[in-house]
Parts: C-alpha cells; structure tokens; sequence
C-alpha cells in the first residue's frame, strides 16, 4: 500500500558557499528542499522530502538529522552549488554565481507515493519544466516556488532573473504560488505587490504568496492579506522565503488563507532570529504568535491550540 503525505518537497541539495559583508565565509549544506522541509516536517504534516544530489558531496540522513519526515533521493552527476555574496547586514542585496547544477527532475522519478501536495523548491531554471507541473497537478495540488523558473544560470555562472516565457501556460497548473516582490514585478511588470498578486491570479494561479523584507502578502481571489513580519534579529536570514512558503501550505491543510498567513508570517519571523532551517515545533510557532502576535493570536483558532 503506498503512503500517503500531507506534503511532498521537491527539489535539489545545494552546497552553499555563503561570504557576508564583513567577508566572514560559511559553507553548508542547504537549498530550498531542506529549508522548507524542516518547516513543513517541524508544522506537522506528513512529510515527504525528495531530493537529488552526487552521493560523493552529501550525508543526506546527517542533512536531515531531526526531522519528522521520509527521505527520498536520486543520484545527479552533479550536486548544485551556489556562492551567495551578501554586501548589507540585512542580506537583502547579494550576488549569487553557481557552482554547479543539478540534472534535471522528472515525474517519473518521484516516490510511488500519494501525497496532497507536490511543492516544487527548485533554485534555478532547468530544475523543473512545465510537464512535471501539469502531470503533478493531475495527481494532487501544485505549490510552486517561482524563483526556479526564473532564475537563469548564464555560461560564467553569473546567474539572472527573466521572467517566465510559458507562464501563462503553466500557471493554471499551480494552486500555490510563491514569489518575492522583485520576482512579482518581473512576472507583472507592477512594483505594487497587492496588484501583482491580482494580476498573477488573473493568469491562472489560485492563491498567491508575495515575500518582502516587512511582510508576507496573500491573495486567493477574493481578499488581500498582509501580515508584519516581527523578528527580533536577522542571524537567520537565509531560507525566508522557503520557510514562509512551507508554512503556508502546511497551515492551509487545516486553516483558511488569512489564518494561514499569520502562521506562516510567525513562523518565518521565529526561524529568522536563528540560522540554519526551522527547528523547532507548531507549538513553537503558537507560543511566538501569542507573545508577538497577541492581538491576531486571540482571535484566531489558535488561541484554542496552544499547549
């Protein structure tokens, strides 16, 4: 009998060379698959994680060492490796160069296993083509992480933002969309996030996630949704957006899309003020909302939930 997943976290390993701006070096293993594994895995779906990567450059049960979720891998000829030079304190204006890029995921390859939800957290364009989205999305919801389709590999390895040629194709496809504002005005040509997210929803996502460095922004077609994000530091920078966006799905199982929101929005502020993926729990998470968040926590669901 096959399993049955909540989740289902697509995408590559990435060997991370990261420099920030005192020029302090960090290498880790990571990639938007781990980020947003822990924070689904540490939200309490059912989660599955499928990854590739060269077995020569990774110990992927000490990658994942504490989570609550199946791992799945297949062997790449190459292991995709990223070198992020951080110029700000924030992180907010960096310089990305690849080192190396995965083979290519295939529907085929996927676990024999049922699951709610394929999330899709690739790194560059290429990980993913649009006939994985459409076959996914023919067995169970498509969440996407745009940055994958968008975010070019050049020949030096220099690597820059095009906007989607098939987008409009595709996105029918995709129930949860996930960008960031500078992604949103690529794809729409809008600095206003609010219209951006109205004009993506307009060619065929059904619920759209806007990240910005001040908030995370929702729209399902009906309402816009903004929440602050509140941490207390930025030592955790890395991984926002992925760990929002893992939120979100794992909290839209049980929860509408405002309600949704504020987990996530709390969620990623907790796992900001501590580097590396989210490692702790949902209750966690409640306990930063009911301190942080006091007013919106009293009149949701979760004030019920706490323990």
């Amino acid at each position: 009998m096959n399993r049955h997943y909540d989740v289902m976290v697509i995408g590559p390993i990435s060997l991370d060379h990261n420099i920030d701006y005192r020029g302090n070096e960090r290498r880790e293993i990571g990639g938007a698959v781990v980020a947003s594994g822990f924070a689904a895995a540490g939200s309490g779906v059912r989660t599955a994680v499928f990854c590739k990567f060269n077995p020569e450059d990774v110990d992927l049960e000490k990658r994942f060492d504490g989570i609550c979720a199946d791992l799945y891998w297949k062997p790449s000829k190459t292991t995709c490796s990223i070198k992020n030079q951080y110029f700000t304190a924030d992180k907010e204006r960096r310089q990305c160069t690849s080192l190396g890029v995965c083979d290519p995921f295939l529907f085929e390859e996927l676990p024999q296993a049922e699951t709610d939800v394929y999330h899709f957290a690739g790194l560059v364009c290429g990980d993913f083509d649009g006939g994985i989205l459409e076959k996914a999305a023919g067995k169970g919801k498509v969440a996407l992480d745009v940055q994958c389709m968008l975010r070019f590999v050049e020949t030096d390895g220099s690597m820059n933002f095009r906007d989607w040629a098939e987008k409009e194709k595709y996105l029918p496809w995709i129930h949860y969309l996930k960008t960031d504002a500078a992604e949103a005005e690529i794809m729409t040509g809008l600095k206003d996030r609010s219209e951006a997210a109205r004009r993506l929803y307009g060619m065929g996502a059904k619920e759209i996630l806007i990240t910005h460095n001040t908030e995370v922004l929702a729209y399902d077609g009906k309402n816009i949704f903004t929440c602050p994000i509140k941490a207390r530091n930025l030592s955790g920078r890395t991984g926002r957006g992925d760990t929002a966006f893992a939120g979100y799905i794992a909290a839209r199982q049980w929860k509408n899309v405002e309600e949704a929101l504020l987990y996530c929005t709390a969620l990623v502020s907790l796992k900001m003020e501590t580097p590396g993926p989210f490692g702790g729990t949902r209750q966690d998470v409640l306990r930063y909302m009911k301190e942080f968040y006091k007013e919106l926590f009293d009149k949701s669901s979760f004030a019920g939930e706490i323990r």
